[in-house]
């Protein structure tokens, strides 16, 4: 790959990207354009400008965006529609985000007239695939720096030492290892690597971020009610609000009341496993209440195609492929399910869970309690109807039942004269 000109590079302000950003200097003699995106994930950015401009980064190539709304109404809650899951547990919360970080970092670079892009993502796990496949996607013909890939800096120590000789701050805190590392947006948290490492162990208290611990949580529950437009959250106890803004008050819903912690030994796309403790507060509780406004309003064809698509649709987005045809044409069957999916859900909330305790649509239920009354359905169903729907689903069983009587014995039938069934 011939050298770069201009790279435009995922900044977070942190040690390893400031270390990185020198690091590009130095190794391409390259321009840098720093991009900083705000997901909600509860720092303060003003330091990575700061951080930027003391290794000579100009004004006009440092670039820190608040992408909130943009990251929760175009790329969660479209997951959301899908209900999806990794591996029964996780929320994909880190995975969501890398799609649209890639796509400012493409969209910069055509602005800057950048030739390349970077980021700080290690050759051992998914976001390097995730950053990369998206990049691609969007512009084929980008070049994608890994340093990780390439330099060799492989312990805590050498990333310090070569810090401290080519001028890179280095905080007092950053100096010692961490005991795990952290990835944060508005969706959850998630933590892994060192105190970690060992799966038979229980992840020590001080690893949760975002959540008290459910035993900690009120001894008296809450009731809240979310109402949903086209499969969206739109609105929280009647009021209406933005998608981000909605995120960030069920995630404290969800803090207060200790919900959303998991502990997933996950299997990476790379191949090997890997343990993580991520907290997803308003995503548990979004979750829940989405499948419990579905339960009204989704047709039970459409809802079981939907719950058998979904570990599909979540493992495209696990793997990196936001911008792939294929989660576009399943995100097309998805958003068609969702059309009357609207109405409002109340749930409890209570020491780490959220549970549906009432749903309603005033258009779109299909709920009939006329037909489902054990009193009288004023003729709403005849009774007498499920004899002939059951007897014929059961034909074929009783077919087969028959031949295998015959085979095995049981029952003296002639070959090929299989009995009628008055």
């Amino acid at each position: 790959m011939s050298k770069p000109k201009k790279v435009v590079l995922a900044y977070s302000g942190g040690l390893d990207t400031s270390i990185i950003l020198k690091w590009l200097q130095k190794e391409y003699g390259c321009d840098v354009v720093t991009f900083t995106a705000d997901l909600g994930q509860g720092e303060e950015l003003g330091p990575a400008r700061d951080k930027a401009k003391l290794m000579g980064i100009p004004d006009e190539n440092i670039f820190i965006e608040d992408v909130r709304e943009e990251f929760v109404r175009d790329f969660v809650f479209p997951m959301f529609r899908a209900n999806a899951v990794y591996e029964g547990v996780y929320l994909l919360g880190t995975s969501i985000a890398r799609p649209l970080i890639s796509k400012r970092l493409v969209e910069i670079a055509r602005e800057t007239g950048a030739d390349a892009i970077a980021h700080g993502a290690t050759g051992k796990g998914n976001d390097q695939v995730r950053f990369e496949l998206a990049a691609y996607a969007l512009e084929p013909e980008i070049k994608v720096i890994a340093p990780w890939r390439e330099w060799d800096l492989t312990s805590r120590t050498k990333l310090i030492e070569w810090a401290e000789a080519h001028q890179v701050p280095v905080p007092k805190d950053k100096r010692g290892e961490a005991p795990f590392s952290v990835d944060a947006n508005l969706l959850h948290t998630s933590s892994e690597g060192k105190v970690l490492e060992d799966p038979a162990e229980e992840a020590p208290d001080y690893v949760y971020q975002r959540t008290v611990a459910p035993e900690d949580a009120p001894d008296t529950p809450e009731h809240i009610e979310i109402t949903f437009k086209g499969g969206d959250a739109c609105a929280i106890n009647g009021e209406a609000m933005s998608p981000a803004t909605i995120l960030t008050a069920l995630n404290e819903y969800g803090r207060k009341h200790g919900i959303g912690r998991i502990d997933l030994v996950e299997g990476r796309y790379v191949g090997m496993k890997s343990r993580g403790i991520y907290e997803t507060p308003g995503g548990s509780i979004l979750l829940v209440a989405h499948r419990g406004i579905e339960s009204i309003t989704l047709d039970r064809g459409a809802a079981h195609l939907k719950d058998q698509l979904m570990p599909q649709y979540a493992e495209l987005i696990y793997n990196g492929y936001w911008f792939s045809p294929e989660r576009e044409m399943l995100q097309a069957a998805i958003d068609v399910s969702q059309t009357h999916v609207n109405g409002t859900v109340r749930l409890k909330l209570y020491k780490g869970s959220a549970s549906v305790v009432g749903r309603w649509s005033e258009n779109d239920s299909l709920y009939s309690e006329q037909h489902v009354t054990f009193e009288d359905d004023r003729g709403a169903y005849d009774q007498k109807d499920a004899e002939g729907f059951i007897r014929i689903n059961a034909l074929r069983l009783r077919l087969m039942a028959t031949r295998d009587k015959r085979i095995t014995g049981l029952k003296e039938v002639p070959d090929g004269d299989l009995p009628r069934f008055d």
